[in-house]
């Protein structure tokens, strides 16, 4: 017979008289003790009420039934079990107690009605008192029924609260048991919840210590529900915060970031997030050898257990002594990298590299300055790495030409070329710092542009008024002015003022250019402007570089720029190469730092490092230009530069 036949048959109503059945009604002569019948009867259909409680579409009708009143009864019977060896039959006692406690357990679970009800008919008294029960059976029912009657149920909390459970409970925290122990702390648990002044009344019964010893409990629940119980004791003052590493918490915590119990991890990580929040304790967690297993559950994919894990490291990241240990364990890495999924956890983890970018001067950049020197190439590059993104302008001369920490970038971009090795993290810091030296570079670090040339105007391009020079381009006459093109460029000056057969010529063939290039180029001859289309962008370029013009080699750098793509960044490093565009060619470096892990997928590993052998010495060259221009202009400005 299955359960729903059970309750519809009217089998709860039938069972709630054997709850109040007096011992003379089913004496047994033949038995001992008179009664012992009516005890099993009420036991038994306390269990099976317990039962049917634990499916919530029955409660109620369990409840409406008259079953409640009858379990409160028999609390108040019972509570007063006697110990081993009296003369009544405490197992009898004790059995029928317990069973009640649990029935109501199990129907008060977040049922409001219920558990309001059990505390107006007076079942919170009895079952504190079932609390110093000889058999710690009774004492465990009667905690987990506590227990749930305190979740979330303010006036229940103050009740027991004031029927003297605090004192029993801790009493219990030391419990030969492991379940006694679990339901006590558990019931402390919710009693402090969201009830400071409930906290502050465990605290000063003297939980603390009691509670610290859980986390060494070899029951992973006892040690759940201490650690939960320590990260709300750390916000209950200051003050606790303190105590609590002091007596011994922070190891066991560690500990238990490691376990292989979820639950485990995610409060241990509670725990110390709370006690992270205190400057006393910050430098002891990490030296306690809690930061490395904290960053390793920011890559967890438990929600709660990234966040509880990013609060403790946000709270890690306030003390400047932590900040120098963060970065050399990769910590900035990791952060950066984590693919967080809740908001919160994002939001805490940008405060935490805030922090870290803060402090990043005096003596905490001069402690990671030094740890650069580090025998340690792991340790050299996520320090060059990390400060990289992190370092404020007026320090990158200084740490990446001084300290040679661009060295150890670059070193680390290329290394490891006969490895499967994908040098992400290496390609975003390099092209981090290379962003950033650029966003602050004087303007004059880059190439010197020609002054202002003389324009004639766009009205006397191709015009043969006052023209005294022909161009004959794919057979097409061009007409042209030598006084704008001598103007423009060394090289037309060159032809027409030396000995070559241009000088005097009237019409000159330009046999290596088409028709629509070498208009475009005379266009910004005459005009200092020209439109540079993609599909002449390059041979353009090309011209630009044979005729010296360099503002339209840097009008034909920016368009092709535009251009660069996966496909085509080998070919156009080459065209800068080939026709001395810088400015081009850094921006194709800096693609491929941008775009490393899809370039090595698309060209290969061997191919990549190939291209950045070619690139690197550029990237060197031009960085470092820079960085000694901003340093030049920043010793003018202060009147510092000999």
């Amino acid at each position: 017979m299955n359960v729903e036949t059970v309750v519809s048959e009217g089998g709860i109503e039938a069972l709630v008289p054997y709850l109040a059945l007096a011992p003379e009604t089913l004496d047994r002569p033949d038995e001992d003790w008179t009664g012992w019948t009516a005890d099993e009867a009420a036991k038994e259909a306390c269990f099976i009420l317990g039962l049917l409680a634990t499916k919530t579409e029955f409660q109620q009708r369990i409840a409406d039934s008259g079953t409640l009143a009858e379990l409160i009864v028999l609390l108040k019977l019972h509570q007063s079990s006697p110990p081993p060896g009296s003369l009544h039959n405490p197992v009898k006692s004790a059995g029928v107690a317990r069973r009640a406690a649990d029935a109501i357990t199990n129907l008060a679970h977040e049922n409001v009605y219920v558990k309001n009800f059990v505390r107006q008919m007076g079942g919170i008294s009895p079952l504190v008192a079932l609390l110093e029960s000889w058999d710690v059976k009774v004492q465990r029912a009667a905690a987990g029924a506590l227990r749930t009657l305190a979740f979330k149920t303010e006036e229940n909390k103050a009740e027991i609260v004031q029927n003297g459970a605090l004192e029993l409970l801790i009493r219990m925290l030391s419990s030969e048991e492991a379940g006694v122990r679990y339901e006590a702390v558990g019931v402390i648990g919710n009693l402090v919840h969201s009830s400071g002044h409930i906290k502050r009344q465990v605290l000063e019964a003297g939980a603390l210590q009691p509670v610290i010893g859980l986390l060494s409990s070899p029951c992973n629940e006892s040690q759940r529900e201490a650690a939960l119980l320590l990260g709300q004791f750390a916000t209950a003052d200051p003050d606790y915060k303190v105590k609590i590493v002091q007596r011994g918490a922070v190891p066991p915590l560690i500990n238990m970031l490691t376990s292989n119990d979820t639950q485990l991890r995610e409060m241990a990580a509670f725990a110390l997030g709370r006690l992270a929040q205190n400057a006393d304790n910050q430098a002891g967690i990490l030296h306690s050898n809690g930061l490395k297993p904290l960053l390793e559950l920011l890559e967890s994919r438990n929600s709660s257990l990234q966040h509880n894990a990013a609060f403790a490291l946000y709270g890690l990241a306030d003390n400047e002594d932590n900040v120098c240990e963060i970065i050399k364990e990769g910590g900035y890495s990791r952060l950066i990298n984590a693919d967080l999924i809740v908001q919160a956890s994002k939001d805490c983890v940008q405060k935490t590299i805030k922090r870290l970018e803060e402090k990043l001067h005096g003596r905490v950049l001069g402690q990671l300055l030094y740890q650069m020197r580090s025998p340690v190439p792991l340790i050299q590059q996520r320090i060059a790495a990390s400060l990289a993104r992190l370092a404020p302008p007026n320090s990158l001369k200084l740490i990446f030409l001084d300290h040679k920490g661009l060295d150890v970038l670059l070193d680390m971009l290329m290394q490891g070329q006969d490895d499967n090795y994908v040098p992400s993290e290496a390609a975003s810091s390099l092209f981090e710092l290379a962003t950033k030296i650029r966003n602050t570079a004087p303007m004059d670090a880059a190439p010197d542009q020609p002054g202002k040339s003389v324009y004639l105007g766009e009205q006397y391009v191709n015009n043969p008024t006052l023209a005294d020079v022909t161009f004959l381009v794919e057979g097409r006459k061009f007409y042209a002015h030598r006084i704008a093109l001598l103007a423009s460029s060394d090289a037309f000056r060159a032809m027409f003022n030396s000995g070559y057969k241009e000088k005097e010529a009237r019409h000159i063939e330009i046999p290596n250019i088409g028709w629509s290039v070498f208009e475009a180029m005379m266009q910004y001859t005459y005009t200092g402007q020209v439109e540079v289309t993609e599909d002449i962008a390059q041979e353009l370029l090309r011209a630009a570089d044979q005729y010296l013009l360099e503002g339209l080699k840097g009008l034909c750098e920016e368009a092709i720029s535009d251009s660069i793509n996966v496909e085509n960044l080998a070919r156009i490093y080459s065209l800068s190469e080939a026709y001395s565009a810088p400015q081009l060619g850094i921006r194709c470096v800096l693609f491929a730092l941008e775009d490393c892990e899809q370039l090595v997928a698309n060209l290969g590993q061997p191919e990549y490092f190939a291209l950045m052998e070619r690139m690197v010495p550029q990237l060197r060259a031009s960085l470092t230009d820079q960085l000694l221009a901003s340093e030049e202009e920043a010793q003018m400005a202060n009147g510092t530069l000999d």
